[in-house]
């Protein structure tokens, strides 16, 4: 049986479903972002529990299809962008498509109807997301993060940083640098 989750989108949420699901005694075969996998159905006051419990830690147990769907495409991109090592070289459209096996304008029409944002934009906003986390916590330049993140050139990627933030890359990174106080300063 499959069950999908809400908000699970790290290792550490991966970790709690885990430790929920062991508490409770419920046989597994594998957990991924937003779903696990179990050896067989739950009854329904495991069901309830495990529900119950995972909503002290913020994650929401799925029941409606088209929650399910919308998590799925979710995860797939934060998968994608936030812990490949690569982009696909494939259209994310067809990377999507591919992915879930369902029509890439169905999953589209759902998305936006549900997230009020479309795939593009929640792509977009994962990107720059990544591209800050790079800024940060990197040694890479921008030519080296615009290349990493496929994106055509390094003016593509500052227009649509600015767009998204309302900074500029480099301005950005200066911010950050101003904010912290060496230990040795406080």
């Amino acid at each position: 049986m499959k069950l999908y989750f809400k908000y699970m989108v790290s290792l550490r949420c991966k970790l709690i479903v885990k430790n929920e699901l062991i508490r409770l005694g419920i046989k597994y075969l594998t957990i991924d972002l937003g779903m696990v996998e179990t050896f067989e159905e739950l009854n329904l006051s495991q069901h309830e529990e495990l529900k119950k419990n995972l909503l002290k830690y913020g994650l929401e147990l799925l029941d409606d299809k088209r929650a399910i769907l919308i998590e799925k495409i979710k995860n797939v991109v934060i998968e994608m962008i936030h812990y490949s090592d690569e982009l696909p070289v494939l259209k994310y459209s067809e990377y999507l498509s591919q992915k879930l096996g369902y029509n890439y304008t169905y999953l589209a029409n759902v998305f936006s109807e549900v997230k009020g944002i479309t795939i593009q934009q929640y792509i977009i906003i994962n990107k720059i997301e990544k591209v800050k986390e790079l800024i940060l916590y990197n040694d890479l330049n921008l030519t080296e993060i615009s290349y990493r993140l496929n994106y055509s050139s390094v003016a593509h990627l500052s227009r649509q940083f600015k767009k998204v933030t309302g900074l500029t890359p480099s301005f950005f990174k200066k911010i950050r640098e101003h904010k912290r106080i060496p230990i040795e300063d406080l």
